[in-house]
This record gives structure tokens, sequence and C-alpha cells, in this order.
């Protein structure tokens, strides 16, 4: 495996491969749930490229740049085991160089959710991505469902802008007691982990009230605040029931509905998500 740190030696490498090449896109501090999407793609092409970048325009002030854990060596270990051949690793300097000043909005879909509470964050996300994309000049790029709107405006934008790459989802991959794995779950101490587990509870909470009958979204939120509330660290950034596809809000909930969560512990933000109808 060979790690590029160069924009320029990458495009190089892509050029010379160009349709042959699945990315992995992340931030690093890769845990069994990147490990899966690289195993995923290594099935969808020939060489897998998997880009480790903590991109600053997609944090906000006050959010945690600078705590996000790094550790690049233990990442290429990681990577490697899952049959990565390409770790695109630059800079900030490298994808940012003085005097940037472009950048890729999609504007509906960021209006929601991670949207609402973050501001700026999706501009971040798709223009980094939309970068990664323009670099590696990857045919098929594979990402995680536990981001969910992150998905659905990386669709958009593949979409809307004619990138010629597949976008794949894959499934939330959990730790044994149900925890959504996340590098940031890292930080959190013994106490905090266990509040972090109202998460998934409160969305099988959901998913049986639904299948007992309740279809009320009033009352799908009353009872997964409720779960989540009990947890005396834990404070709900949204708790949303949501259309899949359109991310707008709904009254009546139905197996296709998305439940979408972000809740803090502590310092640490997490996201939960799950479609109701679904195992």
């Amino acid at each position: 495996m060979k790690v590029i740190n160069s924009v320029a030696e990458m495009q190089q490498f892509a050029r010379e491969h160009r349709g042959e090449i699945a990315l992995v896109p992340t931030m690093g501090y890769l845990h069994e749930g990147h490990a899966s999407l690289m195993v995923e793609a290594r099935k969808r092409a020939r060489i897998v490229v998997a880009s480790i970048f903590v991109n600053p325009t997609q944090f906000g002030v006050n959010e945690d740049l600078d705590s996000y854990p790094r550790d690049l060596e233990r990442d290429t270990r990681v990577a490697s085991e899952a049959g990565v051949d390409i770790i695109f690793a630059p800079t900030a300097a490298e994808m940012y160089p003085s005097g940037y000043q472009t950048y890729v909005n999609v504007e509906e879909l960021t209006t929601h959710l991670c949207g609402a509470s973050r501001p700026g964050h999706f501009r971040g996300v798709t223009t980094v991505v939309s970068k990664l994309f323009n670099i590696v000049m990857p045919r098929v790029a594979i990402f995680g469902k536990k981001d969910f709107q992150q998905l659905a405006v990386i669709k958009r934008m593949a979409k809307d802008l004619n990138m010629d790459v597949e976008i794949v989802g894959m499934p939330i991959v959990r730790e044994h007691d149900g925890l959504a794995l996340s590098s940031r779950n890292v930080r959190l101490d013994t106490t905090q982990r266990r509040s972090a587990l109202s998460l998934s509870r409160s969305l099988r909470v959901a998913k049986e009230a639904l299948r007992g009958g309740e279809q009320s979204v009033a009352a799908l939120k009353k009872a997964v605040a409720e779960v989540i509330e009990a947890e005396p660290m834990a404070e709900i950034d949204y708790l949303e029931f949501r259309d899949p596809d359109t991310l707008l809000e709904l009254e009546q909930a139905d197996e296709r509905t998305l439940l979408a969560l972000a809740v803090r512990i502590g310092s640490v933000r997490l996201i939960d998500n799950c479609i109701l109808g679904e195992e």
C-alpha cells in the first residue's frame, strides 16, 4: 500500500488508472465501519483509494476541529488490512492553497437536520468531496449511511453536476451493544458511553411503536425523547422524522420514514438514524 500526500501525484496516478478506482472518503481515525466500506470498495473496483483528510471547511466556530482524533499510523494499518491500495492524505494547504475561494453548495437538502444546527457544514462537505472526485477520479465512491443526510446531499450534488461517479451507501456498523461506530466515540468516558447507548435504544423504541400501530410523529417523537432525556448527560440537538428522499418533515410515519438523531453527550456530538421499517 502506498501513501500519497500530493494532489498532483494523486491526479497523475488517477489519470493512469481512470475507470479502475473506488474511493472511500474519510476523515481518518478509522474503525470497523470505515473498514467495511473499504471491503465493499474492493469488490467494486480493481484499485481502492481511501482519502484521509480532516476537512477544516466543514467545521464551524467552536466545533471540534482541533480535538478531532488523528492517528495516520493506525489508519494505515486498518486500511492495509481492509485491502486499500492507496491512501491519499493531503495537508490542508494542499487542498486549500493560499487564495482559495471556490465552494460547492447544495441548496434545499442542506437546510435540514445537521444543516440547520451546523451552518456552513455541508458547503464544506460538498466542496471537499467534489475536489476529491476531481483529484482521485473514481468510478465509484462508497459512503456510510450513518451520515444519512451527507449521503443524500452528495448523491444530489453528483446528479445535479453530472459527475461521472456512482455513489454507494452502506449500512451503519454498530458495536456489540448497539452504539453506532464513530471516530468520536474514543472521546467518550465510561459514563458518557453508557449514556450514548440511549441513541440506539431510542431507535428501537420508535421501530417497536410503529410495529405496534403508532404512526403519529408527535407521539413517536415524545417516546424517543423520553428515552434520551432519561440520561442526564444527553442533550438533544435534533430529533426528527423525515421523508428519506426530500428530508422534509412528516406528520404521519410509515415503514419508509427516516428517524434522524443528533445528541450531545458532554462535549461530544453523536448522530444516528434508522429507517423505521428496516431491521
